[in-house]
């Protein structure tokens, strides 16, 4: 999520970083993709054959389009060390290609049969000087045209067993070169309906670069000619990303770099298996969108709780932890505990009812349910509904009619569910399923 160079970028722009390539490739008729096995399998090389460009920036160990994940405890401190002041913020932060002290990732294990590359490395935290992560990244990647298709999971096996509030992730993070200065992406409310896009939001803050929801899941990083490299994130519409520089040629040792990341809040547990897919689209603008349209969900967005979290998180709730079977369970421990959904969009005549499927051992009758709009920064009281619960500790199935409901109108991005008002030793929810549909 940082820009990782640590000094000025006028300090920087004579630095080059200069590592000795191992390079693993997969082309077909249109692009061409490497992978560094001396940056832990990161993707240092992306090119349409037409012109052999490279558009991916490697000026650090920071860039490149790489896997990198964080927790706490914030700051993280290993064998000794403490980060630098600058680097204090990100906590535990194993990113692919390397650290800031030009220690690279170990590439563990690597295949590739001309269709596809497997990856599994042991990456390295970011702040720290040569700290393996507890943990190994493993990446599957394949060609589809102009498009990469790629998959990637998270192996821990942290000794602290702490789990830490959920944090945003990058999901990856994904650098390009100088020419690719304009940051465009749909954020409108009628998504896959052709409408014009439009640039991100400025900068606000202190913080190096934007945040916004890309409600037909995908963002981009062009040229003057929309022309560049999109990410397409599946069922995923939150994004953050920025231009840091000045754009200039098509150097991927230079320092001016694009930056978009897919962004999850997330818990990681110390001995987690977490996994996610993206897209990677060399090309015009409109090929972009037209990937995302194929990627596009189907149905209203529905969330089973069998394997994992979904992208769900909570507040002032205990987690019990990984692995997940079944259901989420979760304990009152603490006023005002409530759970949280991904980010993501439907339209409220899509989705006009709210199946949940939960247990609730409780003396509390009532739980709220919000739905947060389309534009609108936060959840309000005029978008919430109250229902009866039974606590009696068993599951049942319950629907929710939100049609009638004025303040459900629109585009809508989240949900927010409030099991109890008031902490309850002894409390508990399983949740089984939350799915909005028109047909319960």
């Amino acid at each position: 999520m940082p820009l990782r160079s640590a000094l000025p970028l006028a300090l920087l722009a004579s630095l080059p970083c200069a590592h000795a390539e191992r390079m693993s490739w997969l082309e077909n008729a249109q692009i061409k993709l490497g992978v560094d096995l001396n940056r832990g399998g990161a993707i240092t090389f992306l090119a349409a054959q037409a012109d052999g460009a490279n558009a991916i920036n490697n000026f650090d160990l920071g860039r490149q389009v790489q896997l990198s994940f964080y927790a706490g405890p914030v700051p993280f401190e290993a064998n000794g060390q403490k980060p630098a002041k600058h680097w204090l913020h990100l906590g535990w932060n194993p990113i692919q290609s390397g650290d800031d002290f030009d220690n690279r990732g170990q590439v563990l294990q690597h295949e590739n049969d001309g269709r596809r590359i497997r990856l599994l490395c042991r990456p390295l935290q970011w702040p720290l000087n040569g700290v393996p992560g507890e943990c190994t990244f493993e990446s599957w990647l394949e060609l589809d045209g102009a498009v990469v298709k790629a998959r990637a999971r998270l192996n821990n096996a942290r000794t602290d067993r702490t789990l830490y509030p959920a944090r945003l992730q990058e999901l990856p993070a994904v650098y390009a070169n100088a020419p690719f200065h304009h940051v465009v992406s749909y954020q409108g409310d009628r998504p896959f309906t052709n409408a014009p896009v439009t640039p991100v939001p400025p900068v606000t803050g202190s913080h190096p670069w934007s945040f916004w929801t890309g409600t037909e899941g995908w963002a981009a990083l062009l040229n003057d000619k929309d022309w560049g490299l999109g990410l397409i994130t599946p069922g995923r519409v939150h994004f953050t990303g920025g231009f840091a520089g000045q754009p200039g040629p098509n150097d991927t040792l230079g320092n001016s770099t694009g930056y978009l990341a897919g962004q999850g809040l997330e818990f990681l547990d110390a001995n987690i298996v977490y996994e996610f897919s993206y897209e990677l689209v060399l090309g015009p603008l409109q090929a972009i969108r037209e990937r995302a349209a194929q990627a596009r969900p189907q149905d209203p967005p529905f969330w089973q709780f069998q394997r994992d979290r979904q992208g769900w998180h909570h507040r002032r709730l205990r987690d019990s932890g990984w692995p997940i079977h079944d259901h989420l369970e979760l304990h009152f421990e603490s006023d005002d505990p409530h759970l949280l959904s991904p980010l993501t969009f439907w339209r409220a005549e899509d989705a006009t009812h709210l199946v949940i499927e939960a247990a609730f051992l409780t003396r509390q009758t009532h739980a709220t349910l919000f739905w947060q709009r389309h534009g609108e920064s936060d959840f309000s009281g005029e978008c919430s509904l109250t229902f009866p619960i039974q606590g009696d500790g068993a599951f049942h199935r319950q629907v929710l009619s939100l049609a009638d409901h004025p303040g459900y109108r629109g585009g809508l991005i989240r949900l927010r569910l409030d099991p109890v008002g008031q902490a309850e030793p002894g409390g508990w929810l399983k949740l089984r399923r939350v799915e909005l549909t028109r047909d319960p």
